[in-house]
């Protein structure tokens, strides 16, 4: 992954190959001594997760810690301080997250953060324009796609299983962007309750995150897996041979319909 034109080919193959409806988002994590990138627009009171909706529908964005308005994740990525009403827990238990506010305070205890001062401006960008090599690369997409960009990261291991951190919270913030940044692999997420009522990721859609220099190695082999194994296995012969052996009508009614 040598220069932003480079990465820009390998967000296109990605798309391609599991057939994603957004972009990949690029993800930068800018000190005070970056300049704003050109063309990229600031924006104010948006939630992180409406930060990378924006950007994987093709905007180029900054935000930083005047403009993020989630506490969760402004507290995640160090602008700010977690206000105390969700330190406690007391905030998921108003918000009908967990019954218990110790559970809630354990949740926000265990979330990995990054330290004040380490990053000024975060800056996203839809992966398939790039201008820039990202740190960490963010994919939202149905279940399945997803699947597949985690087998090509586990074919980039060795064969080595995949392991994945969330409580369920702040999964487009934390589990998707700053374990992948600190932990150095990929990370994914079935969602949280903020990015499913804030953004519009659908109920049959998840989120992955993982650093940037995994991307070639992630997009060459979602390329071999796109010659026969994603195709083979949405076509479902195999789910559709036991079908019509256990239903002869099932298997009629296909036929029938077919002719139509």
């Amino acid at each position: 992954m040598a220069d932003s034109k480079r990465v820009g080919n390998l967000a296109k193959t990605m798309i391609s190959a599991v057939g994603l409806r957004t972009c990949p988002v690029g993800v930068r994590l800018l000190s005070e001594k970056d300049p704003v990138p050109p063309g990229a627009s600031k924006l104010m009171r948006h939630r992180y997760c409406q930060a990378l909706m924006k950007a994987r529908r093709g905007e180029n964005v900054v935000l930083d810690a005047s403009g993020i308005s989630c506490p969760a994740a402004a507290s995640a990525f160090g602008f700010r301080s977690l206000p105390e009403q969700l330190q406690s827990g007391k905030g998921l238990v108003g918000f009908g997250i967990v019954s218990d506010s110790q559970v809630g305070a354990r949740m926000f205890e265990g979330m990995t953060r990054l330290e004040p001062g380490r990053v000024q401006m975060l800056h996203l960008f839809p992966l398939d324009q790039a201008d820039f090599v990202p740190e960490v690369v963010v994919v939202e997409g149905e279940v399945e796609q997803l699947m597949w960009i985690v087998l090509a990261y586990l074919h980039a291991l060795g064969g080595e299983r995949v392991t994945s951190s969330t409580a369920v919270l702040q999964a487009t913030c934390v589990d998707s962007t700053i374990i992948p940044l600190v932990e150095d692999r990929l990370n994914f997420s079935y969602g949280c309750y903020g990015c499913r009522e804030a953004t519009d990721m659908a109920p049959s859609e998840a989120v992955l995150g993982f650093p940037g220099r995994f991307l070639s190695a992630i997009v060459e082999h979602l390329e071999f897996l796109a010659e026969k194994a994603i195709p083979n296995a949405r076509a479902k012969r195999a789910f559709a041979a036991i079908k019509n052996a256990t239903c002869p009508s099932c298997a009629q009614d296909s036929s029938d319909s077919g002719d139509n």
